[in-house]
């Protein structure tokens, strides 16, 4: 398996790293030359299943960067880091760091359009509006970035390594003053059978404080060489190796829906499970339905592979600002319950 070769002179240290390249001032691939060609492009495709689903559309980077306006700080109308500008500087860190693989353009889903008028068409009735009139931006977005050079093979299924992030507005406070803004980054795999996204511990940084693209491009640089591929991958491969009884699954989904309305003491002492009653009841019906993780004929057990992927399946249906929560969630649940079956105590309420 390839591995990621550290970039001379980066450290982890967000607030403190010296800019790669000693760059004095980060810029961003989109301010390049007209001869380099680094520019993500247009990535919209029919062929492949949405790695998230629910209520979200797929855009373009264009589509981001030229239709769509970008919201400021109300109090001192300073501009927040807009979505393309986001994503243009994740892609640029995977680039550095993955340097001699093959970086896909990035796919990009939206939700929560948020609409408005120019000034000049306030007074105009709706159907009198020209598109010109318009301003749309998006609340929340979520990309992902392929990298396929760098794959692995567990059950048949080919993984590849994928990086990407989220913005959600809804998050800031754009009533006040500019501070910092808050952004979600990870590197993990794509499952190719089904898109769904595998997320590790050290492979997510689920709030990144950033007031500038540079040290955006820095948080990204480094999760990407603190990110232990490898121990990821044995982590997913030793589910293979589990099996859980019809009887246990049918416990874990009984006690899963019991959890949510556990009193909080008890809750406490167990560990997190963050899927909703929603999400287990579309995680039950793909036991029975989904040709490649549900149940095998009249077998009685089911890989903890499978229902690992079950559970990832069933994420695509959260919202853009709890999908990467959920996604290692699902992971830490499946590695938990693994332990379980084994003897251990932590997880054993959820299948006993």
């Amino acid at each position: 398996m390839n591995q990621i070769a550290p970039v001379p002179g980066a450290v982890s240290n967000v607030a403190t790293s010296p800019i790669i390249d000693k760059r004095s001032e980060y810029k961003p691939y989109a301010v390049a030359s007209p001869e380099t060609d680094a520019t993500p492009k247009e990535n919209l495709s029919s062929k492949r299943l949405p790695f998230i689903e629910a209520n979200t559309k797929e855009v373009s980077v264009g589509h981001l960067k030229n239709e769509c306006i970008i919201p400021v700080f109300s109090k001192d109308n300073e501009v927040t880091i807009s979505h393309h500008s986001f994503i243009e500087a994740v892609y640029d860190a995977a680039n550095e760091v993955f340097r001699g693989e093959r970086v896909d353009n990035p796919d990009v889903r939206v939700s929560h359009i948020i609409k408005g008028r120019i000034p000049e068409a306030m007074d105009k009735p709706v159907n009198l509006l020209l598109d010109s009139d318009r301003t749309i931006y998006y609340e929340r977005m979520m990309f992902c970035i392929e990298i396929p050079t760098i794959f692995e093979d567990i059950a048949g299924n080919r993984l590849n390594l994928t990086i990407g992030g989220v913005r959600a507005y809804n998050q800031e406070n754009l009533y006040s003053r500019k501070t910092f803004e808050k952004f979600k980054v990870f590197i993990g795999f794509k499952n190719m059978v089904c898109c769904n996204m595998c997320v590790s511990t050290d492979g997510y940084k689920s709030e990144v404080r950033a007031m500038s693209l540079g040290e955006l491009y820095r948080a990204a640089i480094g999760l990407f060489q603190s990110y232990s591929m490898d121990n990821h991958i044995q982590q997913m491969r030793r589910l293979e190796e589990y099996s859980i009884s019809e009887t246990q699954f049918a416990q874990f989904l009984g006690k899963s829906r019991m959890y949510q309305y556990l009193p909080n003491k008890e809750k406490k002492m167990l560990p997190e499970m963050l899927m909703t009653d929603t999400q287990i009841n579309l995680v039950t019906k793909a036991y029975y339905n989904d040709s490649n993780f549900g149940r095998n004929g009249n077998s009685k057990e089911l890989s903890m592979w499978k229902m690992y992927n079950l559970l990832t399946g069933a994420n695509k249906s959260s919202y853009i600002d709890s999908f990467l929560d959920r996604s290692l969630n699902a992971g830490e649940l499946s590695s938990g319950i693994c332990k379980a079956i084994k003897g251990d105590d932590e997880y054993s309420w959820f299948i006993r």
